[in-house]
């Protein structure tokens, strides 16, 4: 069957045409001789009206079907609206009714449901008006983060997904194995024999692609990566998720400077294809969810990132006009409270802060002359907090082996990461971005679990 998608009738369709449409029923309203239905197939926030008069053969059987949740196909003419909300809407000529929904037990209704109880039901959910202009913003964000680096000459490195390494040392993976665990082989000393395992060697889902962005960057130049990655992190709050998507742009020949201004422009990019492309959408969150998107929105477009040091960020929480929960100290990592504050209320704007202690960051990141810091910058967002983290990489063999033997992590095992150093290096950068943590902070949804379609997280893994 042929049939035209909501949206496009909405703004391109015109009185006189003959068309078809297919989708689910929202909402159904009977009057005495005929009926209004509102019809919504996913590609807009708005459904389509449809007209139904009671000269259509089988008109009482077929109300008696469409009810909230039914799927139908209807063929009609399109009229202009008499209402206030729409330029047109259909007059049904025939209606086929695919799939009912009983309305005793179908869980969605005109009315506000919690999103804690939505996502029991995450099956459904992307039927409602909030889930779904969640989804169609995320896949605007999706496809804006590939014309973005698409356009600059970037490659898309697929990186792999199961990996023996733990790029953030944070040793919070999760195994990955064919044993039959009730079974497990033991060698003499009663360890696990990994040896008769399917990889021959203990294997994890990845944490991150950057180490693998960064063999195709010493061949491609510029490469990015945006993939799944995966966090055995008991954390169970509205900010984590055990399995959510990374977008990881590594570049050759590239200083924390050029890192910087790419990662400032990638934001803005992301944030300009998003207004352009859903205006409803972000009308709907601006009214409904956070009353400061699209001014949000608006200030990342427009606005130069602030940029200052981690030292006189320090400095600027020490003598803020207010106390934080978690202590202020040089040396520490920034807290949420102490990244919000930043660039909620002392800037007011993103702000990159830069030149982090070494003692806690990652051991790939560029020392600096002074030997207490590391080339590494984060950028700051309202309402979020970080958004970005990225650094120059440590592009020297011998600096590089010396943070790693201070770090107790072996050489062997990164002997292909040494190599890289070894045989043609240069200086080199990348930035990591939490894609779930941007939808969140382009639509100003609180909880993470509802910008991912089905979320993990610890006791989770539903659908």
């Amino acid at each position: 069957m042929t049939s035209r998608r909501i949206i496009d009738l909405l703004r391109h369709g015109e009185p006189g045409e003959v068309t078809t449409l297919c989708g689910w029923v929202r909402t159904k309203r009977e009057l005495k001789d005929f009926a209004f239905l509102e019809v919504n197939d996913g590609s807009s926030l708005q459904g389509l009206q449809v007209v139904l008069e009671s000269i259509l053969p089988g008109y009482e059987e077929l109300l008696r079907s469409l009810s909230t949740g039914a799927s139908v196909t209807v063929e009609g003419v399109l009229v202009a609206s008499q209402g206030k909300n729409q330029r047109v809407e259909l007059k049904a000529q025939s209606v086929k009714v695919w799939g009912s929904a009983d309305p005793e037990t179908y869980p969605l209704q005109k009315k506000r449901h919690s999103f804690e109880f939505l996502r029991t039901i995450a099956h459904l959910r992307s039927r409602t008006n909030t889930l779904g202009a969640v989804f169609r913003v995320r896949n605007a964000c999706s496809a804006a983060i590939h014309d973005f680096f698409q356009s600059r000459g970037f490659l898309w490195a697929h990186t792999p997904i199961i990996t023996t390494g733990d790029c953030e040392g944070a040793g919070e993976q999760f195994a990955v194995t064919s044993f039959n665990l009730g079974q497990v082989p033991k060698a003499a000393d009663q360890s696990v024999d990994f040896s008769r395992d399917f990889f021959g060697k203990p294997t994890y889902l990845t944490v991150s692609g950057q180490l693998e962005a960064e063999i195709m960057a010493m061949a491609f130049s510029n490469v990015y990566t945006f993939g799944p990655t995966f966090r055995a992190e008991n954390s169970n709050t509205s900010r984590h998720l055990a399995e959510f998507w990374m977008v990881e742009p590594e570049m050759a020949f590239c200083d924390l400077e050029g890192d910087m201004d790419l990662a400032e422009a990638f934001l803005k990019h992301i944030f300009k294809a998003v207004l352009a492309q859903c205006p409803e959408d972000m009308a709907f969150f601006n009214e409904r969810i956070n009353p400061t998107a699209i001014a949000t929105a608006e200030t990342i477009i427009h606005s130069e990132f602030a940029r200052i040091t981690y030292t006189e960020a320090i400095a600027q929480l020490e003598k803020a006009p207010r106390t934080f929960e978690y202590p202020v100290e040089w040396g520490l990592d920034l807290q949420s409270e102490h990244e919000r504050y930043l660039a909620e209320e002392l800037f007011k704007r993103p702000v990159i802060v830069t030149d982090y202690p070494v003692g806690i960051k990652a051991f790939y990141m560029r020392l600096n002359e002074d030997e207490r810091t590391v080339a590494a910058m984060d950028i700051l967002a309202p309402n979020i907090g970080e958004i970005i983290g990225g650094s120059q990489r440590e592009e020297r063999l011998d600096v590089l082996e010396r943070r790693m033997t201070a770090m107790n992590l072996s050489h062997e095992d990164y002997s292909w990461y040494l190599d890289l150093r070894r045989y043609g290096t240069v200086p080199h950068a990348g930035f990591g971005l939490g894609f779930e943590r941007l939808v969140q902070f382009v639509t100003g949804m609180a909880n993470i679990r509802d910008v991912i379609p089905f979320p993990r997280a610890p006791l989770s893994a539903d659908f």
